[in-house]
């Protein structure tokens, strides 16, 4: 969206892709979980009366509109790439099969994952953390538009101080707006390292891989494993 209202902002698109384009091309392996919000918005439509489910849905068809404008930015780049949709859509992707992925991956391809877990009710967050899981990820890295987790919105608040580390339990605890809960509780139980950084600072993707210090890493072990860290994402 960039710094747009509404839509796709081809710029920004440019960007992200150069961002994966470049950590790839170094030998990392890479899985995207794109969200919808700048199309479609389930839970704020929900509240204005839609019924929740269908919402979901809807806002899960906006996420497979945004992988397809990544998949055509990335491989302008050169990156090739394969969207993996939840929902079956057949003319425009393939449908979401978890060995498939993990080959493509293996490949030195970019997988985009669409269209959320498939299921209404659970976030892209969710969906993130439950993708990662399954082709075994090194780390969830949670692209944001702020440089880490803060004590209060860093926005309205100028004394908010940015932790570096935090447990799982803390943010649960805490109900500090990482991820959504289901997603942070998945994380947990499988041990999961998750760093939340922003991902409007150009080069900041490959230096969250190489270990530099930037954002706030969740997790139980918060020590960042570099060499690990390059090979695997």
């Amino acid at each position: 969206m960039g710094e747009g209202k509404y839509g796709i902002h081809p710029p920004t698109l440019e960007r992200i892709a150069g961002e994966i384009g470049e950590v790839v091309k170094a030998g990392v392996q890479v899985a995207v979980v794109i969200g919808g919000g700048n199309i479609f918005r389930g839970v704020s439509a929900s509240t204005a009366g839609m019924d929740r489910a269908n919402a979901d849905y809807m806002g899960m068809l906006a996420t497979v509109i945004n992988a397809m404008a990544l998949q055509d930015a990335l491989e302008k780049t050169g990156v090739f790439t394969r969207v993996q949709s939840a929902i079956k859509m057949e003319q425009i992707s393939e449908p979401y099969i978890r060995r498939r992925a993990v080959r493509h991956l293996e490949k030195g391809r970019v997988v985009l994952f669409a269209a959320g877990t498939g299921n209404p009710y659970f976030t892209t967050d969710t969906a993130a953390a439950l993708r990662a899981m399954e082709i075994h990820a090194d780390v969830l890295l949670k692209a944001t538009k702020v440089d880490g987790v803060y004590t209060d919105d860093p926005k309205k608040n100028p004394s908010a101080t940015r932790f570096k580390h935090l447990s799982y339990i803390d943010v649960l605890k805490k109900n500090l707006k990482v991820m959504d809960s289901t997603a942070i509780s998945l994380c947990m139980d499988n041990d999961l390292q998750i760093v939340v950084f922003d991902s409007t600072k150009r080069g900041n993707v490959r230096r969250v891989l190489l270990g530099e210090e930037i954002g706030t890493v969740v997790g139980r072990n918060t020590a960042r494993s570099t060499k690990h860290e390059q090979e695997h994402a």
